[in-house]
C-alpha cells in the first residue's frame, strides 16, 4: 500500500517553505498530494487556477506529487484521494499549538495520522501573507516564491 500524505494549504502564494516541505516530506511518503483548499470566507489573491498551474509547472517532472484543488473538510478531502497522513509545517510555537489541535480533530474523526516538520531556519520567516504584502506594494518576491518558467505572478 503506497504511503501517501496530504499537504493542505490555501498556497496563496507557494513559498519557498511549502517547497521545502513537499521536498522534505518526499523523503517520508511515495507520494504527497498538494491540495489546495478553497475557502469562500477567504479572500484570495490568486486565482485558485493560477495556484494549480503554478504548482503544478513547479512540480511537473515528479511524478509522485499531485496537485488538486477542494472545498470539503480536509480530512474528507485526504480520504478521497488516498491518503494515510496529512503533511504540515511549522514555523513557531504559535503555529504548533494551531496545528496540534487540528491534528487531534483529525485523528479522531477519521484516524488519519498527522506528521509536522520544522521549517528550515533560512524560511522561518517566510509566509504567504508577506509574500502578498510585498506584492501589493510592487516588491520583487522572487527570493521568496520557488521559481519556475511559468510562475505566474500577476492577478488575472
Amino acid at each position: 500500500m503506497k504511503r501517501i500524505a496530504l499537504f493542505p494549504g490555501t498556497f496563496d502564494p507557494f513559498t519557498v517553505g511549502h517547497h521545502s516541505l513537499v521536498k522534505r516530506g518526499l523523503e517520508l511518503v511515495d507520494e504527497i498530494v498538494i491540495a489546495i483548499g478553497i475557502n469562500d470566507s477567504k479572500q484570495s489573491y490568486f486565482p485558485v487556477e493560477k495556484r494549480l498551474d503554478a504548482i503544478r509547472s513547479l512540480y511537473r517532472n515528479e511524478a509522485r506529487v499531485r496537485v488538486e484543488a477542494y472545498d470539503s473538510l480536509t480530512v474528507d478531502f485526504a480520504l478521497q484521494t488516498g491518503a494515510r497522513f496529512i503533511l504540515r509545517g511549522i514555523r513557531t510555537v504559535n503555529d504548533f499549538e494551531y496545528e496540534k489541535n487540528i491534528a487531534d480533530v483529525n485523528r479522531q474523526l477519521n484516524g488519519i495520522e498527522t506528521f509536522i516538520l520544522f521549517t528550515e531556519p533560512e524560511h522561518t520567516h517566510i509566509s504567504s501573507s508577506i509574500v502578498r504584502e510585498l506584492l501589493r506594494y510592487g516588491k520583487d518576491i522572487s527570493a521568496f516564491i520557488p521559481q519556475t518558467e511559468e510562475q505566474p505572478l500577476n492577478k488575472s
